[in-house]
């Protein structure tokens, strides 16, 4: 029976990926930004502001994160918050990107995070905008 799991497993698992789940694989090692939490807070004119916290071994100016984004589950980028400077000393650290439009088609998002020498290859954080929280995120609406 074990053989029949096995051959399975492929199909099994690419279902998963299509369903959306986790758009793409990460590394964990803090030699890349990692999205670690995402607070998210719905504005009362319907716009969206993410409190985005990541974590990284920030070397000074030669390696740290400089960067976050917020991305559909296709990968377009619907939000962009550049970090000006390392934070070697502020591990993790969180800043906030506000005034996000978000269509009412859109219910999951991507949070991910890079560094000026390994790109968007993070944990990133799936966050589901119809509920309220995840084991990485939470959520609060205006309705």
């Amino acid at each position: 029976m074990n053989k029949y799991i096995l051959l399975l497993a492929p199909f099994l698992f690419s279902s998963v990926v299509q369903a959306g789940s986790d758009p793409k694989p990460f590394k964990t090692s803090l030699d890349y930004a990692q999205v670690q939490q995402v607070d998210v807070v719905q504005s009362k004119d319907g716009s969206w502001c993410f409190n985005t916290q990541v974590k990284h071994n920030d070397q000074g100016w030669d390696h740290y994160a400089d960067e976050w984004q917020v991305a559909d589950l296709e990968g377009n980028v619907l939000g962009s918050r550049k970090l000006l400077h390392p934070h070697d000393n502020e591990q993790p650290f969180t800043r906030s990107l506000c005034n996000i439009e978000l269509s009412d088609e859109i219910r999951k998002v991507v949070v991910s995070a890079k560094c000026n020498l390994h790109d968007f290859s993070g944990q990133h954080v799936v966050v589901d905008l119809s509920t309220a929280g995840g084991k990485e995120f939470t959520v609060i609406t205006v309705n």
